[in-house]
């Protein structure tokens, strides 16, 4: 059975969410996912700071073994997430 997420041959490579890219890795933002019950508030203040399709983006520290905040570059900006932001941002490793 094919998922509705599988990439036809010689595509991209899968999609994945950004908590769970490897440090270093660049990706491109593919979507941005709701958060539970906020009506959409968290994707807007994401949006708003930069995290957008198309835009590329780079983890660039996982904080106390990896169960921590992360460190992400956007652009020009580097911020510190926590995992349940990173997780809603779905991406395509380079």
């Amino acid at each position: 059975m094919k998922s509705i997420h599988a990439q036809p041959a010689g595509s991209r490579a899968p999609s994945t969410t950004l908590d769970k890219l490897p440090v270093r890795t660049l990706a491109t933002i593919q979507s941005i996912q709701h958060g539970a019950h906020d009506g959409g508030a968290l994707k807007r203040r994401l949006m708003e700071l930069g995290f957008v399709p198309g835009e590329t983006v780079q983890v660039l520290r996982r904080v106390f073994a990896g169960k921590g905040p992360l460190a992400v570059r956007v652009g020009t900006s580097t911020f510190a997430m926590r995992r349940l932001e990173s997780s809603l941002i779905e991406v395509i490793p380079a």
